[in-house]
Formats: C-alpha cells, sequence, structure tokens
C-alpha cells in the first residue's frame, strides 16, 4: 500500500503561491443530510444529500515585509469578494498521480497578529469555498 508523506504542498491564493509560508493545509467538502423519511420507510431514516459546501483552513508563517503574507492577505481581507485557490499535495504539475482542487474561497477573517511570548508568528484560517471546488489532474 503506497504511502506519502507531505513535504512540498502547493497552495496559492489569488495568483499568489503561499507554499514557502505555509505548514497546514486542509481541503474539506460535504453535502448537507437531508431527511426524506416516510411512513414507507420501515422506521429507518433515509437521507438524500442537499448543497454542496466547502472549506480551505491554512496554517502559515506570518511576515509583515513588503510583498510578504500581511501585505498580500490584507488587500485580499478588504475585497470581500471571493478569491481563487489552488492546492496539490506535491508542487509539481497536476497529474492523475498529484491532483489539484481549485476554486474560490471567501476570505472573511484574517488575523494579523497572534500569539504569546516566545511563539512562533503564526496564522491558522478557516474559509469557506464559494461555489464547486473541482479536482483535476492536468
Amino acid at each position: 500500500m503506497p504511502k506519502m508523506v507531505l513535504l512540498a504542498s502547493y497552495v496559492s491564493i489569488a495568483g499568489t503561491d503561499l507554499s514557502d509560508r505555509c505548514s497546514k493545509i486542509e481541503v474539506a467538502v460535504e453535502v448537507e443530510e437531508k431527511d426524506v423519511t416516510t411512513f414507507a420507510s420501515a422506521g429507518w431514516k433515509e437521507s438524500v444529500g442537499g448543497l454542496a459546501s466547502g472549506t480551505l483552513a491554512l496554517g502559515l508563517k506570518q511576515d509583515y515585509a513588503a510583498a510578504e503574507l500581511d501585505a498580500t492577505m490584507w488587500p485580499l481581507f478588504l475585497t470581500r469578494t471571493p478569491q481563487t485557490f489552488e492546492v496539490r499535495a506535491d508542487n509539481a504539475i497536476a497529474s492523475a498521480n498529484n491532483p489539484k482542487w481549485t476554486g474560490t474561497v471567501l476570505i472573511k477573517e484574517w488575523k494579523p497578529l497572534t500569539g504569546g511570548v516566545g511563539d512562533v508568528a503564526e496564522v491558522d484560517v478557516s474559509w469557506p469555498t464559494s461555489g464547486a471546488v473541482v479536482r483535476a489532474v492536468a
């Protein structure tokens, strides 16, 4: 059984490669559970899928220098509009062995400063997707 260790993953927000600032990537998708149980269900609950939704969660190392993380994310946050994203398990081009997930996310939160004495300046964010999340191999 093949195994993989994430060593050089890829993450891009609004066309900006943030891989060298990112230490955690999580793409989660789900569909709403809709109860369609009737008296004919013989005492068993029946469900179908409703609306789909997703979340992109990132762990980022903060940097306040010009053209670095905070300078990139602050204006994106202020737009209040969904931004494109792309993630891959490996930074190589997308392929059957290295699929990519793309879509748009609403940057609904930004934490420019968080931490305690002696902590690494890090930012953990979780943004909802807006529209479809697409898996592709090219």
